[in-house]
């Protein structure tokens, strides 16, 4: 069952499925963007691995 399926209603259990669902998602979007952004920032600055 897709939201793009004919057979799709948007009862509640629906709507707080996929409102849980894509918060969950965004959450981990928007986290894994700033590991990145932060990993290609500290590549550009040279602050690579000389924590020893």
């Amino acid at each position: 069952m897709f939201p793009f399926s004919f057979e799709w209603v948007w009862d509640a259990g629906h709507v707080v499925f996929m409102g849980g669902l894509w918060y969950a998602l965004g959450i981990i979007g928007l986290g894994m963007t700033y590991c990145i952004i932060k990993a290609v920032i500290d590549t550009s600055k040279g602050n690579g691995g000389h924590h020893h």
